[in-house]
């Protein structure tokens, strides 16, 4: 993937239309791992595929779903 050397704590993380995912905690195998701090994680570590990254601007990773699909696509262990 172009983008893994991109990802870096603390970033952003939103959807196509431009809604809030999560905050990127760090990388695990194939899955961006998301703060379990952020407001959207309910207290849980998610993960999301980065098949999911359409791109990376500075500070924030875009990804090619909406926001509510790619919530719908996370899991809660990194698989």
């Amino acid at each position: 993937m172009m983008f893994v050397e991109q990802f870096k704590e603390g970033q952003r993380v939103i959807g196509a239309d431009g809604g809030h995912v999560g905050t990127v905690d760090g990388l695990s195998g194939q899955l961006l791992k998301l703060k379990k701090n952020d407001p959207e994680s309910g207290g849980i570590h998610h993960y999301l595929d980065i098949a999911l990254v359409v791109g990376v601007e500075g500070d924030i990773i875009k990804l090619i779903v909406p926001a509510a699909e790619a919530k719908q696509r996370w899991s809660e262990a990194a698989e």
